[in-house]
């Protein structure tokens, strides 16, 4: 069994639903702490010809709460109106923009204010967009040591779930050591997305934006093809 486990990013590149695609089963953690200027809670979307990022506004709270126990701000009725406005403006000549702003929208508008159920609810809608069918466990409900760090961690939940490959990101490959998954009978594998380029209207490609801005311009076949083609483990 393939497993792949990854933090919560609100509207992630393509590459993350590249490895999602690429597992039987991916694990979201919720039980980690929030880091700031990350992509848990913002993204970048292409606005007139540039990349801008776009942001959950968020309740102000202690700097170690996990990412589960933290809440989207009173103001961001307010924010989310001007992130739904920003996208009309930029992509409403996009080929594909009714069916992926009502997508956006539909995930805008919940009512959840916690922000891990916010974003995990957001991957599985652009999942469900994108046929792919890779089942969620949701990291706190397994039985393991949630105390344990990075590679101890990952190997926990790997024999948790009984799975005989690990696939990471290729930008992790320094984290992890083949030898120590391999004594425990795991195989350890990583994800590389290749260049994908791709028409952004009149503009310079600017690569590896939210995977809002690949499904605006690519119809859910192209998208699928890249994700299903589109990478190599090593």
């Amino acid at each position: 069994m393939k497993l792949a486990i990854m933090q919560p990013y609100i509207f992630p590149y393509i590459g993350y639903f590249q490895l999602i695609n690429a597992v039987d089963k991916f694990v979201v953690y919720d039980n980690i702490q929030f880091t700031k200027k990350g992509w848990i809670n913002r993204n970048r979307i292409l606005v007139n010809g540039k990349d801008e990022y776009f942001t959950l506004p968020l309740k102000k709270a202690s700097d170690y709460l996990h990412v589960d126990q933290r809440k989207l701000s009173d103001t961001f009725k307010t924010e989310r109106d001007r992130i739904l406005r920003r996208l009309q403006e930029s992509y409403r000549k996009a080929p594909e923009f009714n069916a992926v702003y009502s997508l956006v929208e539909s995930v805008f508008n919940t009512d959840e204010e916690n922000l891990f159920d916010f974003i995990y609810q957001s991957l599985q809608a652009v999942c469900a967009y994108l046929d792919i069918k890779t089942e969620f466990v949701v990291s706190s409900t397994l039985p393991v040591n949630h105390e344990l760090k990075s590679q101890d961690k990952v190997i926990a939940i790997c024999k948790a779930l009984q799975a005989t490959q690990y696939i990471n990101p290729a930008g992790g490959v320094e984290l992890y050591s083949k030898d120590v998954f391999k004594q425990n009978n795991i195989e350890l594998s990583f994800i590389r997305s290749s260049s994908f380029e791709y028409q952004q209207f009149k503009n310079e490609f600017i690569p590896w934006l939210s995977i809002i801005d690949v499904m605006m311009f690519n119809s859910k076949e192209k998208v699928g093809e890249y994700i299903q083609t589109g990478y190599s483990i090593i």
